[in-house]
């Protein structure tokens, strides 16, 4: 076998359908390029229909497979109808990435039930709605993956994790509960966590200079974090490579969890 047909057999994802949410920005977009360009047809899910259809027009010029649903992911409804949508496009996915969510970090005593139920139906319920509409399709056909999106605040409480501290932290757990379902039928379940990251996200500490330079102080390459710096974890974790890997919170940080 020659070295690219190796390469090709653990990490191409020809043949493969990947639904990500949160895909016409930041972590996300970066993760549905690499699908995409590995192979995968890739549906995008998001709310901004702008947005979604650049990054859609910008893969098929690329040769890639994509489309886009648009999403209300803060309601029930809205999920499971962009679930069904997403389904329609290329088939049942075999691959899904969550890495939608929001942000909200008012000081803890500020932190209201609207905040509060809006950070966890987001960054936590839709989760676990799309994983439990297509984690048993993925289960039954012997193959899948599921990748989360969480945060450091789901190790570690800083910058006033709050409710979005909580919502990651609870994600994680949702993919170990996942993996434990799952993953005897060949569905690996895993979270990629990041550092910091100058992503739209993160505009409230992005526009500050001198944050922005203490958090890069604080990783061991001496650099914050970019959306393409995912792109090789998420392929790993959406192909074969990635078969004995699962309930695991990989860290994507540039060492600033550990130092």
């Amino acid at each position: 076998m020659t070295s690219h047909g190796y390469l090709s057999e653990l990490f191409s994802l020809d043949g493969r359908v990947a639904v990500v949410t949160g895909g016409s920005s930041g972590i996300g977009r970066a993760i549905a390029g690499a699908l995409a360009r590995a192979g995968a047809s890739v549906v995008i899910m998001a709310r901004k229909e702008s947005e979604l259809a650049a990054t859609v027009d910008e893969l098929a010029a690329d040769g890639c497979r994509a489309a886009w649903v648009s999403a209300d992911l803060s309601t029930r409804d809205g999920v499971r109808a962009a679930a069904e949508q997403a389904a329609e496009v290329f088939g049942e996915p075999d691959i899904l990435v969550n890495s939608a969510g929001i942000n909200l970090r008012p000081p803890m005593g500020e932190l209201s039930e609207d905040v509060w139920d809006t950070t966890m139906a987001v960054n936590l319920e839709a989760p676990y709605l799309l994983g439990r509409r297509f984690g048993p399709g993925m289960a039954e056909r012997g193959f899948g993956r599921i990748i989360h999106i969480t945060s450091q605040q789901a190790h570690r409480a800083f910058v006033q994790s709050g409710a979005y501290g909580v919502s990651k932290g609870a994600l994680e757990s949702l993919a170990r509960s996942q993996a434990e379902a799952w993953s005897p039928h060949g569905v690996t379940c895993n979270t990629l966590v990041p550092g910091f990251v100058m992503t739209p996200l993160n505009a409230r500490l992005s526009s500050d200079p001198e944050k922005v330079a203490a958090l890069a102080a604080r990783t061991m390459v001496g650099r914050n974090g970019l959306a393409e710096d995912f792109a090789g974890a998420a392929v790993f974790l959406a192909g074969r490579a990635s078969g004995y890997v699962t309930g695991q919170a990989i860290f994507v940080d540039g060492g600033f969890s550990v130092h």
